[in-house]
């Protein structure tokens, strides 16, 4: 596997693929290949199709197996220089769901209900610009323009930078954020913990551990809540505001408006906007 898993990598970053694309799709094939006690090179098109059964049988979400098909899709047409049916190795109808949001009353609750001042400044800071988590664990203290009153996050989704705005509020939160800090060398905005001297920021995974505890504290666990919750609670209350679907695009760094339209559904201006046709029938009380 070792050979093969260096020519993918290889493959991977010649396409200039995103960090955890690439560790995504080694890892399936690795697990394509435990799960059959085999190389890779020598399981064919019965292997996937047995393997796509037992990834449906696991309950894994339609996206994930289509995910993991890709991966294995690469890998045989770019590594191993086999052909790939799509026929006989269908992806997943996909299942389309609403993402959950939040009013402005618990988005107060949940970030009043931060367990520490540093858990507190990078939920505002999530629900300020709606950042994506590993965007918001990236920035860097020279990416906040007082000037321009912008945040600029650079390589996020698609390897795409976009500038969003920069709230007052928030302004102040960090300068007083960055007061509090016992190192002031560092780059980062949130560094990680004191034991790395400020070197490295703060992991993803911890800014979704300060959601969910949040969330529990503030008395919202049930509404399964996550930072991504904070990001399409920006867009639905910026839609409510009156932002166009142009502008809100921009600031999410959507590649498609359609991405951006799934608001429409969310947001009880518009849903409110229109009456129901019952109440336009004479019915007998």
């Amino acid at each position: 596997m070792t050979h093969l898993r260096q020519i993918m990598l290889e493959e991977l970053q010649r396409r200039n693929f995103a960090e955890t694309t690439i560790y995504t799709y080694i890892r399936t094939v690795e697990q394509f290949s435990q799960h059959f006690h085999r190389s890779p090179d020598r399981l064919g098109t019965d292997h996937i199709r047995q393997y796509q059964a037992y990834l449906l049988s696991q309950k894994l979400s339609p996206n994930t197996v289509g995910q993991r098909l890709a991966a294995l899709r690469f890998f045989y047409i770019r590594v191993l220089k086999r052909p790939w049916s799509i026929a006989e190795t269908p992806y997943p109808r996909t299942v389309f769901r609403l993402p959950g949001v939040l009013s402005q009353e618990e988005v107060t609750h949940l970030i009043d209900a931060a367990e520490t001042p540093f858990h507190r400044i990078v939920l505002m800071t999530l629900y300020a610009t709606g950042a994506r988590r590993k965007e918001a664990a990236c920035l860097r203290v020279s990416d906040v323009d007082s000037q321009r009153m912008v945040i600029h996050i650079r390589g996020g989704k698609g390897r795409k930078d976009r500038d969003v705005m920069l709230s007052p509020k928030l302004l102040d939160a960090l300068r007083a954020h960055w007061r509090s800090l016992r190192s002031k060398r560092s780059e980062w905005l949130f560094p990680s913990g004191r034991w790395h001297n400020g070197k490295h920021h703060v992991s993803a995974s911890c800014i979704w551990s300060a959601c969910h505890r949040a969330a529990v504290r503030a008395g919202l666990a049930h509404k399964r809540i996550h930072p991504h919750t904070l990001r399409h609670s920006f867009a639905t209350h910026l839609l409510e505001a009156g932002a166009d679907l142009r502008t809100i695009q921009l600031l999410l760094g959507h590649r498609d408006l359609e991405e951006t339209t799934i608001y429409l559904h969310l947001s009880h201006r518009y849903l409110n906007a229109t009456g129901s046709p019952l109440d336009a029938l004479a019915l007998n009380a």
